[in-house]
């Protein structure tokens, strides 16, 4: 197992690399730049900024300044919010999105699997019926849909939780955004459990653990729950790298103070250092949730560990 890890550990760092430059070159193809829409600023004084920022070197030059720059943790400055470092900035705003997804991944395993399971225990039944068309209504709905219903219902109507914003206690703000954000994941992951342990429950080893009479609840838990979760396991991925990019669209709706709108921000006003620094944050993000997949599903299927 510790060289399972080792050897996918190691490929993080060329992938991470391969996501900066490819970030650090397409943003810059982008027409126009960090200063050309301030129309009031002189010529000099913008080349003057272009000089201070290093935009005014080669590109190749700005790549190999900033690569050393990450090298030693530095985002470098913001272009357009220049009181802040891009560092400040992802720290102000990474522990919101990183409650939300935290919350959003959690609320959909834990009631995901047990709808997944429900259904397929009570196959052709009301429940089924009732799970399957949840999961249609959930997959087609997008997150600026169910987000301001969530907010009229729950906000406006009955006045249970608050619709935007951010304050004390916490949990509150995160109960619409996390269950919006989350609705799709469920979905998806209920239909994989539905599936797979549709298939488990008519495997050989499920029929001889019955023959020995052992019951449902012991023949579930024991024998097909740790092969049901294999595919949902590798849904996790995906399923990750929805729930990062939905959260932009989720911090928007209900105004949370997360990084989602420094992304959106920056790519608008062509703050490269801030969009770069929202990009690396990301990438990490995802590429180290991905590694704690597959050494999960290492875990649960030893054939992958030893292929």
């Amino acid at each position: 197992m510790l060289r399972y890890g080792l050897r996918r550990i190691a490929g993080i760092l060329p992938t991470l690399l391969v996501i900066i430059t490819a970030s650090f070159f397409i943003i810059r193809l982008a027409p126009g730049g960090p200063f050309q829409q301030e129309q009031t600023l002189p010529p000099a004084v913008r080349v003057n900024l272009d000089r201070a920022y290093g935009l005014d070197q080669p590109l190749p030059l700005q790549y190999l300044r900033y690569l050393r720059g990450l090298a030693h943790g530095d985002f470098g400055p913001s272009f357009k919010l220049r009181d802040f470092t891009v560092a400040e900035l992802i720290a102000q705003g990474l522990p919101v999105s990183a409650a939300l997804g935290l919350s959003a991944m959690l609320l959909s395993i834990f009631v995901g699997v047990p709808l997944g399971a429900a259904a397929a225990l009570r196959r052709h039944r009301p429940a089924d019926h009732t799970v399957t068309g949840f999961t249609v209504v959930a997959m087609a709905l997008p997150a600026f849909v169910v987000g301001p219903l969530l907010a009229l219902i729950f906000g406006v109507y009955l006045h249970w939780l608050p619709v935007a914003g951010w304050e004390s206690p916490f949990p509150r703000y995160l109960v619409l955004p996390a269950v919006t954000l989350a609705l799709p994941v469920i979905a998806y992951i209920a239909r994989l459990t539905r599936a797979s342990l549709l298939e488990v429950l008519r495997a050989n080893f499920v029929r001889t653990a019955r023959a020995r009479g052992l019951g449902p609840w012991r023949v579930l838990w024991r024998h097909a729950l740790a092969p049901t979760l294999l595919p949902v396991v590798s849904y996790l991925g995906p399923a990750i790298a929805f729930v990062v990019t939905g959260s932009l669209v989720v911090e928007t709706v209900f105004g949370l103070p997360g990084t989602g709108r420094f992304l959106v921000q920056g790519a608008i006003n062509r703050d490269y250092s801030l969009v770069m620094g929202m990009v690396i944050v990301y990438g990490t993000l995802l590429l180290g949730l991905n590694l704690l997949v597959d050494l999960l599903y290492g875990w649960l299927d030893p054939r992958v560990r030893h292929e």
